[in-house]
C-alpha cells in the first residue's frame, strides 16, 4: 500500500492565511434608530404641567400687566388706555410707598427667624435628650392654617390676655394694647410670623446638617475641635447654599406680607402692608388698573431684590472631577 503525500503550494498557503487587517472589510456601524413615538413620549408628560403653568401663571401675569395700563374698575367692560398714568401715580404719591416701612419689621423678623432656625437645627442635630419631641414642636406651627393662627393670636394679644398674664408672672404688670398701639402692632405681628415660619427653615437646615458625612465630625474630634469649631468649619459652610436660598425667600416674603396682618388687624393701626393696600385699592375702591400697576411694581421689586442677592452671593457649584 503506497502512501500519498499532498504538498500545499504557495497559493494554498495564501488561502489558509488569515486576511490582513488592510484587506479586511470594515463593517459599517449600524445605528439603531429610535422610533419617533418613543422620542415623543417624554414631551407628552410635559404637556399637562406646562399647560397649567401657562394658563394659571403666565396668562394672569400678562393680563395683569395689560390692566396696569388702563383705568379699568374691574366691573365695566370698557377699559380706557391711560399709558403710564398708573405708574406715575404710584411713584408720585408718598402714601402708597410709606407702607414699605412696615416691611422693615418683617425683614428684621426674618433675620431672627433664620438665626433661630440655624441654632435649633444645629443643637438638635447632635445627641440631645428629647430631640424628636422638640423637632415636632418646632415644625408643628408651619402645619397650622394661617387663618387659625390669626384667630389664636388675636386672643393671645388681647389686652389683659394670655401674653399680659405671662408677663405679670415675671413682674411686668399692666395691660398693653399689642394690636392697638402703633408702636407695638408691627412688632407683635412680625413675632407671629417668626413663630409660624421658623419650622420650615428649621427642617431645611436640619436636613442639610444630617447630610454631612460623619467622617468629618470624627476627623474634627480627633483634631480636638469643639462644638463651636465644628459649627464654624463644617456645618456653616455646608449650610451656605440653603441659607442663601432661605434669605432670598425671606426678603421676598417680607415685601409681600399679607395673611397674618390682614386677618389680625385688617391693616389698621399702621400695620397695612403693600399687598393689603393693593387688595383694598382693587376691591374697595374699584381701581383695578392702579392695583394691577402696584402688583407689577411689587413683582419688579421682588425680582430686583432676588437678582441683587444672587449677584452678591453667587451660587456655588462643585468643580467637575
Amino acid at each position: 500500500m503506497s502512501e500519498t503525500r499532498t504538498t500545499s503550494g504557495p497559493a494554498d498557503l495564501d488561502a489558509a492565511r488569515p486576511p490582513s487587517p488592510s484587506r479586511r472589510r470594515r463593517a459599517k456601524p449600524t445605528r439603531s434608530r429610535t422610533p419617533w413615538g418613543v422620542r415623543l413620549t417624554p414631551w407628552l408628560f410635559l404637556v399637562l404641567p406646562i399647560g397649567f403653568l401657562v394658563v394659571f401663571t403666565y396668562v394672569p401675569i400678562a393680563n395683569m400687566v395689560s390692566y396696569s395700563f388702563t383705568d379699568w374698575d374691574g366691573i365695566s367692560p370698557d377699559k380706557a388706555w391711560v399709558g403710564l398714568k398708573n405708574y406715575t401715580e404710584i411713584f408720585t404719591r408718598p402714601e402708597l410707598f410709606q407702607v414699605f416701612y412696615v416691611s422693615i419689621y418683617y425683614l428684621v423678623a426674618s433675620v431672627l427667624q433664620l438665626a433661630l432656625a440655624v441654632y435649633f437645627a444645629t443643637i438638635l442635630s447632635f445627641n440631645t435628650r428629647f430631640r424628636n419631641l422638640f423637632k415636632g414642636i418646632l415644625f408643628f406651627p408651619y402645619l397650622i392654617n394661617g387663618v387659625a393662627i390669626g384667630f389664636v393670636f388675636l386672643y393671645f394679644f388681647q389686652s389683659g390676655g394670655t401674653l399680659d398674664t405671662v408677663l405679670s408672672a415675671f413682674g411686668v404688670h399692666g395691660k398693653h394694647y399689642w394690636l392697638g398701639n402703633p408702636d407695638l402692632v408691627n412688632i407683635s405681628l412680625s413675632g407671629v410670623s417668626v413663630w409660624r415660619y421658623m419650622g420650615l427653615n428649621f427642617v431645611l437646615f436640619l436636613g442639610g446638617i444630617q447630610s454631612i458625612p460623619d467622617e468629618l465630625y470624627e476627623a474634627a474630634a480627633l483634631d480636638g475641635a469643639n462644638r463651636w469649631e465644628q459649627f464654624r468649619f463644617i456645618i456653616a459652610p455646608s449650610l451656605r447654599p440653603l441659607i442663601s436660598l432661605s434669605a432670598i425667600l425671606a426678603v421676598s416674603g417680607s415685601l409681600a406680607v399679607f395673611e397674618i396682618p390682614y386677618i389680625m388687624t385688617g391693616g389698621s393701626g399702621k400695620s397695612e402692608t403693600f399687598v393689603i393696600q393693593t387688595i383694598k385699592m382693587n376691591f374697595e375702591f374699584n381701581k383695578t388698573g392702579l392695583a394691577s400697576a402696584m402688583a407689577v411694581v411689587l413683582l419688579g421689586f421682588v425680582l430686583l431684590v432676588t437678582w441683587v442677592q444672587r449677584t452678591l452671593v453667587p451660587e456655588e457649584r462643585p468643580d467637575p472631577a
